[in-house]
């Protein structure tokens, strides 16, 4: 179900946090940032995806009569703060990545400027949208990689997770890399390619085989895509396939191929190629499906099956591997007296503390225009970053751990660097400009192929940078000795 504008599209303690607010905080003017903590399937990164949708939301967030009916109906809300929703419009700044963009553990994807009232709301509706789009985007990623950036078809609507699910993976698949799907909504949705071969119920259907693939052949000479398991893929469709393109090959069939659903792939295609290469058809294609994921796929090529296309639904809009993303949303500023204060979450676990601040992430390419590692820097328009300044100079830059104080390295000699967060909503309506969702996957694929083979395996990828700058270092580590210090002095 698609609820666009939908306030009550959130947990509870989020609303209660508000009145809380409304009553202590109404004026708090804060900052909050999404990021998650691990990529997802053991890998080296994912994919930023779900931008385009998050923005349509945020920017038409609305509470209904109704809405307010049934908040009040819960006994825990007052009339005054109920009044305030009433009139509640998302009004303050987003700044995120761009859609299609390769990202990384513990770095910024979100940044959401405004109100406490307001940031507060919209958490776990920003998180439902990029979490599972960027999970699937990523999924969608690897199994490219794994086909050589081959053709990949989603075709995961009957096993996705609700409708939404299914309209939702399907965008998130697209992005990540599948050149089309078999979901017809998400294609006049988004300008998706639709495709689609034929069920075992068609062959089922007819007197006999053949019969059924020349009546397909028939109505469809231009995609004449045959499946050719339903009951001996050997013996008796691949050979009826054969025969039906060469009766229908004079009368103007042009697209020829079959699809694979069951068996041993690697075999099966390469007898398949075997046999329309010595009837004359070398321009069949061969189509591959069955559960079919990163790792089956990259076998399958590693052992030169000679599979054009391939078929992807469950694993795919399952995220097989990773049920979620681990993203979070955590406030890192609060505005008072005119001036950004940087607050952070404090725990006995590392990776949980988090980099205080309005920042951004400045990405570094070598000369090659390949990636060499992200610097998480303050974004203060006062007082800009001197990584910043070191970074359009050309000079050498330090990166910094950031979790352990003590270890850092040096880069140098690199070819360039981008600001990675742009702003894309201001005052509560949308500032930029979302292209079309065929440039989005374009993107992503560019932004892939800049990333180094090492962190892009399947097996142990080799773990990219993503490090604080210098300023952003002693802020992180300062305000942590100073919470233990506090800590210890009031036991």
């Amino acid at each position: 179900m698609h609820v666009n504008g939908h306030a009550l599209l959130t947990d509870l303690y989020e609303l209660t946090m508000m009145q809380g607010y409304y009553y202590h905080l109404k004026n708090m003017h804060a900052v909050f940032d999404m990021f998650f903590r691990h990529a997802p399937f053991n890998g080296g990164y994912a994919v930023f995806a779900g931008l385009a949708p998050l923005v349509d939301e945020l920017c038409s967030l609305r509470f209904t009569r109704d809405d307010i009916e049934y908040l009040k109906s819960q006994k825990i809300f007052t009339d005054d703060f109920l009044g305030y929703l009433q009139t509640f419009r998302f009004t303050g700044d987003v700044y995120a990545a761009p859609e299609g963009a390769v990202v990384f553990p513990n770095e910024p994807l979100v940044r959401v400027e405004g109100n406490i009232i307001e940031c507060q709301l919209i958490e776990s509706l920003l998180l439902n949208i990029v979490n599972f789009q960027t999970l699937i985007a990523t999924k969608a990623s690897r199994i490219f990689n794994a086909s050589r950036q081959g053709s990949i078809l989603e075709f995961g609507l009957r096993r996705a997770q609700g409708v939404d699910g299914a309209i939702s993976a399907t965008r998130a698949a697209y992005i990540g890399g599948a050149s089309a799907t078999s979901n017809v909504l998400a294609g006049k949705m988004f300008g998706i390619p639709v495709a689609g071969t034929m069920a075992h119920s068609w062959v089922m259907a007819f007197p006999d085989e053949r019969q059924a693939f020349m009546e397909f052949a028939k109505l469809y000479p231009d995609r004449c895509i045959l499946l050719v398991d339903t009951f001996d893929t050997i013996k008796s469709g691949i050979p009826n396939a054969i025969t039906v393109f060469r009766e229908m090959r004079e009368k103007g069939l042009s697209t020829i191929g079959i699809r694979l659903d069951s068996g041993d792939l690697e075999y099966l295609s390469k007898l398949a190629r075997r046999e329309f290469d010595r009837a004359g058809f070398t321009d069949a294609k061969i189509y591959a499906s069955n559960e079919l994921d990163e790792n089956i796929i990259h076998q399958l090529v590693s052992r030169n099956a000679p599979i054009d296309s391939w078929g992807a639904g469950t694993s795919l809009v399952t995220a097989q591997g990773d049920s979620s993303l681990s993203g979070v949303y955590k406030i890192v500023a609060k505005k008072l007296n005119g001036a950004y204060l940087p607050t952070m979450k404090i725990s006995n676990t590392m990776e949980k503390i988090t980099n205080p601040c309005r920042k951004n992430v400045a990405r570094i390419y070598d000369t090659r225009g390949i990636m060499l590692a992200d610097l998480i820097v303050a974004d203060d328009a006062a007082a800009p970053d001197a990584a910043l300044r070191e970074l359009d100079a050309g000079k050498p830059v330090r990166l910094n751990h950031p979790s352990n104080e003590n270890v850092k390295t040096v880069v140098s000699g690199y070819g360039r660097y981008e600001t990675l967060l742009t702003k894309v909503i201001e005052h509560g309506e949308p500032c930029a400009d979302f292209p079309p969702l065929a440039q989005v996957r374009a993107a992503a694929i560019r932004n892939l192929a800049s990333l180094d083979d090492t962190h892009r395996r399947f097996i142990n990828p080799h773990i990219y940078k993503v490090s604080l700058s210098n300023g952003m270092k002693d802020l992180k580590f300062g305000l942590m000795k100073r919470a233990r210090a506090d800590t210890n002095n009031s036991l």
